[in-house]
């Protein structure tokens, strides 16, 4: 089932989260046409490819978790609301499989 799939089954350390990501440089951060699908044209055109990779490589989230599809759900405060992303991180590269804004009630108690 798609939902038991996209469950976090493992909470991650915001410190091992960050010394992960940080082992990436910012082109090997990739972007591809369903990181934005949720998006209308006027919002592709402020959240950009560069600023997801700047909120990963320099904010610090406030949750991050490993799924049961092995991406990671990693959670961001960003212009005042919550910033979800969900990340498949390989060997080479990370892909930013989506992102969207969730309400304050849609975080995980993990």
């Amino acid at each position: 089932m798609f939902i038991e799939s996209t469950k976090i089954k493992k909470k991650v350390d915001i410190h091992d989260f960050k010394a992960l990501i940080k082992k990436y440089q910012s082109d090997q951060i990739i972007c591809t046409p369903h990181t934005f699908f949720r998006l209308g044209q006027a919002q592709r055109e402020i959240y950009t490819c560069e600023e997801l990779r700047k909120i990963l490589l320099l904010q610090t989230p406030f949750l991050a978790g490993l799924q049961n599809n092995r991406n990671y759900a990693v959670y961001y405060k960003y212009q005042k609301r919550n910033l979800k992303t969900i990340l498949k991180i390989g060997n080479r590269k990370v892909n930013i499989i989506t992102f969207y804004f969730i309400e304050e009630w849609q975080i995980p108690k993990i």
